[in-house]
């Protein structure tokens, strides 16, 4: 009988002993958990809700602020040099569209002395370019000239664009833990393959 009552108090003290090991064994991971917690909170940078419409209005005052204030430097050159482009065609067709309007008015009051009367200095009994080709060149020039005004005014606004969705993409965690890969895969029973993406997400 002795025994029994042995055993019985044996089997409770270690189911108490368990119980309690296990609960401090809960605590310990729980406290570890906050603590890696608390330290990867003050490790990452806080977001700021502000700093996309700070970039794009950068971007609007100056192109290419907006980018330096992203710390994308290598991007002002391409900035410039797109709406560089966009100015110098502009300003290359609206010259030539004034030349041909110019001459073409003077054609209409009756005069004859506009610079294609001329070349190298000497005057022509014909001129170089017909009346009827004066008015063609103007539609051509203006048309190109606006044309490229809508391009540089679009690039413009790209780089506004740019410098907001680029602040926005600084904010986001991009780390091992989130990728997408390109995955390819042959399948030997019947000698096909397989071509797609891979998005991978570790909690």
């Amino acid at each position: 009988m002795p025994s029994k009552y042995l055993i019985a108090s044996i089997f409770a003290f270690l189911f108490c002993f368990s119980t309690i090991a296990q609960e401090k064994e809960k605590k310990r991971k729980k406290h570890s958990k906050e603590i890696v917690i608390d330290s990867i909170i003050e490790v990452k940078d806080p977001i700021n809700p502000l700093s996309p419409a700070k970039a794009a209005f950068y971007s609007a005052i100056l192109p290419g602020l907006g980018q330096a204030y992203n710390k994308k430097y290598w991007k002002i050159p391409l900035v410039y040099g797109a709406i560089g482009t966009g100015v110098y065609f502009y300003v290359r067709n609206n010259r030539e569209y004034n030349r041909y309007r110019d001459a073409y008015k003077r054609r209409l009051a009756g005069f004859e002395d506009d610079e294609f009367y001329f070349s190298n200095g000497v005057r022509l009994t014909d001129p170089r370019v017909s009346t009827e080709s004066l008015e063609r060149g103007q539609k051509f020039f203006r048309k190109n000239k606006e044309i490229a005004l809508l391009v540089t005014v679009g690039l413009y606004a790209l780089n506004i664009i740019d410098a907001n969705v680029d602040a926005h993409l600084l904010q986001y965690n991009v780390d091992e833990n989130l990728s997408l890969a390109p995955h390819y895969k042959f399948n030997e029973l019947d000698a096909t393959s397989n071509l797609g993406l891979t998005l991978n997400f570790k909690f």
